[in-house]
């Protein structure tokens, strides 16, 4: 069911925000690439913008403020896994390995979160839910649909996420030998791999960010005309037909346009 009703179990994807050099002109772009609504919050909320599709919540987007007098955070969709208890999760990420890069902060009567490191290098967040809980919808048109840890060590990505979140991996089925689902509870959640040919080199272990479209060469072609560019020009593969972009200011994501349920 694409609206959320009850909340997303431990170790589940349950939100994504977009820390934006210029706020504006990111709504902007995904306002005419997905259709959102949204605009620059209250000063109370540190003008955290919530992005709706169909009238509910799927993303956020701020602008990117730099801490104290260091640089400002990267231009990248985090994605964030909700937690029971944000300190206790904090405790078992450095345990297994892992960093804080920001500390956990309660954000109004919403919830907890914080920003950590993976020990390869992947960034993510984690929320802990009191009135919201994350996206309101997902797998329809300009919302969630994937996120997909693509990591230089597969084997320590594994066994940290086992033992900090509780996030099983086992092979994929008609995924081979190198794509990996992750599995939270038994249940399917989201996809690892190890860092994928044609990616830049250096480029670091990293979360992507999967957003359902109706048409993936249509929503590709709309985004660069809205200044954005292509990263991985449209394909077919199991899931559907995908597409990996960069928004105006350079921030990639991906689009994927669910192969129908009756279909081989």
């Amino acid at each position: 069911m694409p609206e959320v009703v009850s909340g997303y179990r431990p170790g589940t994807p349950c939100w994504t925000d977009l820390a934006a050099p210029d706020q504006q002109a990111a709504l902007d772009f995904y306002s005419r690439v997905f259709g959102w609504s949204g605009r620059i919050g209250p000063p109370e909320r540190g003008g955290y913008s919530i992005c709706e599709a169909g009238g509910l919540p799927v993303a956020g987007i701020s602008a990117a403020e730099p801490p104290g007098e260091g640089p400002p955070p990267p231009t990248v969709w985090t994605t964030y896994l909700s937690v029971a208890d944000a300190d206790a999760t904090v405790r078992a990420v450095v345990t297994a390995g892992g960093q804080t890069v920001m500390p956990v902060t309660d954000v109004m009567n919403l919830g907890r979160t914080a920003v950590l490191a993976d020990p390869t290098g992947g960034v993510f967040g984690i929320w802990q839910p009191r009135d919201f809980a994350g996206a309101g919808l997902v797998n329809e048109h300009g919302a969630m649909i994937w996120n997909e840890l693509n990591t230089t060590d597969r084997p320590a990505a594994s066994a940290f996420y086992r033992a900090a979140l509780g996030i099983d991996s086992a092979p994929m089925e008609d995924g081979g030998e190198t794509y990996f689902s992750l599995l939270a509870d038994g249940r399917e959640v989201g996809g690892m791999q190890a860092m994928p040919e044609g990616v830049p080199a250096g480029t670091p272990s990293h979360w992507l960010v999967y957003f359902a479209v109706d048409d993936a060469d249509r929503t590709a072609a709309t985004a660069t005309a809205a200044g954005g560019s292509v990263l991985k020009a449209p394909f077919d593969m199991v899931a559907g037909r995908m597409a990996v972009l960069a928004d105006s200011q350079g921030a990639p994501f991906a689009v994927l346009t669910p192969r129908p349920l009756n279909e081989g």
